[in-house]
């Protein structure tokens, strides 16, 4: 059952970001700074934009809700919207009307630095104890000291292989070289964001570059993933964004090798073993949502409540199974309903995570700390992968 949902929702993940809205009683810190509190027994209505999969409230299926428990312990009522993408998101978020946004990196610093989110009061969300620390104050959720939400799940965007057409590889290359053994029939995420892919590659193949922040390209580092993309072209056989159309292409043999999640795996292994998995020694890209609040929310009681909500162990637990991810309460593994999901998603190996680098978004200043020079804002790399593609 949960399997089938999985299929149904992950796919909608890939390029991230997810927003949520508002509840009862006004924000008295909006733009000035976090909610002094304290939290309120204050009913209202909090309005949440959110990625499929992530706010249940049973209506998709009856078995799987979580808002519903939330709604009758603090007399808060939820109304859910659901989107696609992150640019989505943020274009809702920045019209207004929502209260909380569960937003991926390349999403987060958009909407931090457009002012519509606040800081948050980590003292008013006794769940945020139980994060794992390896998602705290993160550069896509922390900026300059202020945190601006609680993390919620995480993956890594893994190189998939199909198992007795290719050999088990350890390096990118076969995706990115001219001689790999699966060329034409590779594939690769159609966003922008996939550029990062490009220059995690470069990090440890032109060292010379001197890349060390794949979200922070100054012009030449950008030239140069840029380049590396039009040579992996010609390998390609389609570009994916759709997750099931992923799955078919597999399963019809067009597809042996290319960036998917663990979650795409799993699906295809369901029945036989067909496909296998590995994060390569160069590492990979991979996200990890954070539950942020508006900087315009009238519902600052009921928004505060809902984060502490969404991140209990018993709620984490479902939400992060329910769509196939790392769950971020580091109690939610001990909750799975299969209790070697955190094993699948390598939710407590610390070590596997060291060389994820997760979705950020890319801003004109330069994320890895360099002054000297101006990187390329996302803007950037949404108009050149655009060209790319239509080239």
């Amino acid at each position: 059952m949960r399997k089938n949902k999985v299929r149904s929702y992950a796919v909608l993940f890939a390029a991230s970001t997810l927003i949520l809205a508002g509840c009862s009683s006004s924000s008295d810190d909006a733009s000035g700074g976090a909610y002094a509190g304290p939290v309120q027994d204050t009913p209202g209505t909090i309005n949440v934009l959110a990625w499929p999969g992530y706010a249940e409230d049973g209506t998709t299926d009856p078995n799987v809700d979580w808002v519903t428990p939330f709604e009758k312990e603090t007399g808060c009522t939820v109304n859910v919207k659901t989107y696609g993408t992150s640019d989505e998101a943020v274009q809702l978020m920045q019209a207004g009307g929502y209260d909380v946004v569960s937003a991926s990196g390349d999403a987060s610093l958009r909407l931090i630095y457009g002012g519509d989110l606040q800081p948050v009061n980590l003292d008013l969300i006794p769940n945020y104890a139980d994060v794992f620390d390896n998602l705290k104050d993160r550069p896509w959720n922390t900026v300059d000291g202020n945190n601006y939400g609680v993390p919620h799940g995480r993956g890594a965007n893994v190189l998939q292989y199909t198992l007795g057409k290719v050999k088990e590889p350890s390096s990118w290359s076969i995706v990115w070289e001219p001689n790999s053994p699966a060329k034409g029939k590779i594939t690769a995420y159609d966003s922008a964001i996939y550029i990062a892919d490009a220059a995690v590659y470069l990090m440890s193949t032109k060292p010379e570059l001197g890349i060390k922040d794949p979200y922070a390209l100054d012009q030449t580092q950008f030239d140069a993933a840029m380049a590396l993309l039009k040579q992996q072209k010609p390998l390609i056989a389609e570009y994916w964004s759709d997750y099931t159309k992923y799955i078919g292409a597999v399963q019809s043999g067009s597809i042996t090798a290319g960036t998917s999640w663990q979650v795409i795996a799993n699906v295809l292994n369901g029945e036989k073993a067909t496909v296998g998995a590995t994060k390569p020694k160069e590492g990979a890209t991979g996200w990890s949502d954070t539950w942020m609040i508006s900087s315009k929310t009238e519902a600052i009681d009921c928004a505060y409540k809902w984060l502490n909500h969404i991140i209990t162990p018993n709620v984490n637990a479902q939400a992060a199974e329910y769509f196939g991810e790392a769950p971020a309460n580091s109690k939610a593994c001990a909750l799975t309903a299969n209790k070697d999901h955190c094993k699948l998603y390598h939710a407590e190996e610390t070590n596997y995570w060291s060389d994820v680098y997760y979705w950020k978004t890319p801003t004109e200043k330069c994320l890895d700390g360099r002054t000297d020079v101006k990187c390329l804002p996302y803007a950037e790399w949404v108009k050149a992968w655009s060209s790319f593609r239509n080239s």
